[in-house]
């Protein structure tokens, strides 16, 4: 009985005639379950649309690039795959625990030492799993990483360094800007990253000291930022927007700061943003230290922490 009803239930009836009657009380309980029914029901229609978005996309963000159905594919397959996988084990498992029941004390099922076909299905099934899986990250991977064309239309050279990221914009054979401009970050100031949307971005990734990786979710991709080894990958983005990048991978004490935001906007906001860095005296490309030569140095606060 609900918590609510407990009152009456303890309430002592009076007796009409023989008849059991309980007086009429309010009852809270029921007041606030339905009140609360309400506002459920009207929380659930406002955002279905967006809830049922979101599962289609497996809890991905909205895809910001050409390149990101690729991968959002591979994730969506994965995620059906291992549903059906699941609903068959889970099944066999039921089924065996029913068909299988003891039924009496002295029941004891056959003992068999060795079965073939099972031993043969359980060793197999696996790999088909894990070859079917290989085979479309493959093919993900490939049209991922894949160079849209040998001179793409906008290159951004990026520096990964402890803690934060510098954009450069190769834009000298851009007759709108005609120069190379940077934008440096810092662990008290978030750097911007402007790109155009629909057209190609060619980014050559560079770290100055340790690993860190380049990610904008938005994207669906990340790339690894190597000491000595540079990256390079193609993206189109396909939505304006401002989203947030980060570092994917562990890179030291003040790695939570590694982040910056991504505008996605038109050609001509884009020309005009590079046009401000020039104005400002932020012209010139930034480069990494030589590798192995140059061993960066920790700051001050965290040699002061060793």
């Amino acid at each position: 009985m609900p918590a609510g009803d407990a009152h009456v239930a303890g309430a002592h009836p009076s007796w009409e005639g023989g008849t059991s009657v309980v007086k009429n009380r309010t009852r809270p309980g029921r007041v606030l379950t339905l009140g609360g029914g309400a506002l459920l029901a009207l929380a659930l229609t406002g955002c279905s649309q967006s809830a049922m978005e979101q599962w289609g996309r497996w809890g991905m963000p909205v895809a910001a690039s050409e390149q990101a159905p690729w991968m959002g594919n591979l994730w969506n397959g994965a995620w059906i795959a291992s549903m059906v996988i699941g609903v068959f084990v889970w099944g066999l498992m039921f089924w065996a625990a029913i068909r299988y029941r003891r039924r009496d004390d002295n029941y004891v099922p056959k003992q068999t030492r060795y079965n073939l076909p099972l031993e043969l299905l359980y060793t197999l099934v696996p790999f088909l799993i894990i070859g079917v899986l290989f085979f479309f990250t493959v093919q993900s991977q490939d049209h991922l990483l894949a160079k849209i064309n040998d001179r793409p239309v906008h290159t951004i050279n990026v520096i990964g360094q402890k803690w934060s990221w510098s954009f450069n914009y190769m834009e000298q054979q851009n007759p709108a800007v005609n120069t190379v401009v940077h934008d440096r970050g810092t662990v008290e100031r978030l750097p911007d990253l402007y790109l155009p949307v629909d057209e190609p971005v060619r980014f050559n990734l560079q770290s100055a000291d340790v690993i860190h990786s380049f990610w904008v979710p938005e994207f669906y991709f990340k790339l690894d930022v190597l000491p000595g080894h540079p990256n390079s990958f193609d993206v189109t983005p396909n939505r304006t927007g401002t989203f947030l990048g980060k570092c994917a991978e562990l890179c030291g004490t003040y790695h939570s700061a590694m982040l910056f935001n991504v505008h996605v906007v038109t050609v001509a906001e884009y020309n005009a943003h590079l046009k401000d860095l020039a104005a400002q005296g932020q012209t010139g490309e930034l480069k990494a230290p030589a590798w192995p030569n140059t061993v960066p140095s920790a700051p001050a606060d965290e040699e002061h922490q060793r």
